[in-house]
């Protein structure tokens, strides 16, 4: 398909926050010339097709953040929208263990913010509540959480781009950004195949979302670092051995969850991720480099202090990525009669985290504005969960910046 030479909205990047909101614009606005710029030859290419494909309910997440409110509001929408298109999930619900008698606050603490994010039949449990659920995990105390579920996120995005298309929209794929160029009434998106025009532009391009913004001229406090999440499954024969998720208290200082256990909807079920420092961008092995990617992030001030203050809980994830019998140590605290003859090594992801010039690796989500342009600059998991919220908060941030120009350019449905 040959590239528009002008479009209402221009949105880089197909993965599952770039199509939500695409899907968002031209299902609310249906005059809207919208037109999804990728650079891979299929939609949902990286974060989207790499992850382990939970719904998550929100437990996790601090009331009255963006990242709590858009995570509630979007499984419930995620859900409606398979319901509606025929794209299967399971509720099949999560259970988080608790092992050591440290965890035990945090664990409360779960359960608080569960309940002040609104979640329905949450219940704590004993020991032997928690075998009922799941007979192989093993812990003090546990939470039931009911309403998480799973569902495979590529076929969610491939079927938020056939609705796009079909309500009118464009998707440019094998097309790369290179170049943006305000001039004052709208921005030249120039590409691999050729330039087009848009009066807004979004910017949901993931692991290369600073860089786009930084093409716009925005003044970026943060940087995109990548780190690699590693899966074992477990063998055939022991599938048995979970009947949903299992999970472990996560740390509060990292904005990992730590290696857990997750049936696949596809079948099958995995267990990890660890998280490990990537040394590219779009690296899904451990041997994958690239020194660009690693002299940006090396020389980011808040990066050696990051590495400073988590160098030994980096050490213990390295571990866990070169010695099976040291990732087999960490999941045998959730399931003890777990051997390593039980898992086999399975795939990877690559998460975009941002971090902050102090250092911090930022937690909830973040949008940047430049005049006539929204840059999404950091929505880790739960944004697959939370996708078509996050589309709704993009399409209405933009009509806040736009005033009413974006509404009278469609007819508002």
């Amino acid at each position: 398909m040959a590239i528009s030479s002008s479009v209402d909205v221009a949105i880089i990047g197909a993965g599952i926050v770039g199509l939500a909101t695409a899907l968002e614009i031209v299902s609310r606005f249906p005059g809207l010339h919208v037109a999804v710029i990728e650079k891979e030859s299929r939609v949902a290419a990286h974060q989207t097709s790499h992850n382990s494909g939970v719904i998550h309910s929100g437990i996790y997440y601090k009331p009255g953040s963006l990242k709590a409110r858009l995570c509630v509001e979007g499984a419930a929408a995620l859900i409606a929208f398979c319901n509606e298109n025929n794209v299967t999930y399971d509720i099949c619900g999560k259970v988080i263990v608790a092992t050591t008698e440290m965890e035990l606050p945090r664990l409360d603490e779960l359960y608080r913010r569960g309940h002040g994010n609104g979640l329905k039949g949450l219940r704590m449990l004993g020991p032997e509540e928690i075998r009922e659920i799941e007979p192989y995990a093993t812990g003090l105390r546990g939470i039931w959480v009911p309403g998480t579920g799973i569902v495979n996120y590529r076929e969610v995005a491939e079927a938020y781009a056939a609705l796009t298309v079909r309500r009118g929209g464009a998707i440019y794929l094998s097309c790369e950004v290179t170049g943006l160029k305000y001039r004052g009434t709208s921005t030249v998106v120039e590409t691999t195949d050729g330039a087009i025009e848009a009066k807004w532009v979004i910017n949901c391009a993931g692991l290369q979302s600073d860089r786009v913004s930084k093409m716009a001229g925005a003044k970026l406090d943060l940087t995109i670092v990548p780190f690699r999440g590693e899966y074992y499954e477990l063998v055939p024969e022991k599938h048995h051995m979970v009947k949903g998720l299992i999970y472990p208290v996560p740390d509060p200082q990292f904005p990992f969850l730590g290696v857990h256990f997750t049936r696949r909807i596809g079948g099958g079920v995995e267990a990890g991720p660890n998280a490990v420092l990537a040394l590219k961008r779009e690296g899904y092995k451990k041997t994958s480099f690239d020194a660009g990617d690693v002299a940006r992030f090396g020389s980011f001030p808040g990066f050696w202090s990051m590495a400073a203050e988590h160098w030994r809980m980096a050490l213990g994830e390295y571990r866990r990525s070169w010695s099976k019998a040291a990732f087999v140590h960490a999941l045998r605290k959730l399931m003890p009669e777990l051997t390593a003859d039980d898992l086999r090594a399975g795939g990877s992801g690559v998460r975009a985290q941002a971090l902050s010039r102090d250092g911090r690796l930022i937690d909830d989500f973040r949008f940047v504005y430049t005049e006539g342009m929204m840059h999404v600059c950091n929505v880790p998991s739960p944004a697959a969960t939370a996708s078509l919220a996050i589309g709704k908060y993009i399409v209405d941030t933009l009509l806040e910046h736009s005033g009413e120009n974006l509404a009278k350019s469609g007819q508002v449905r």
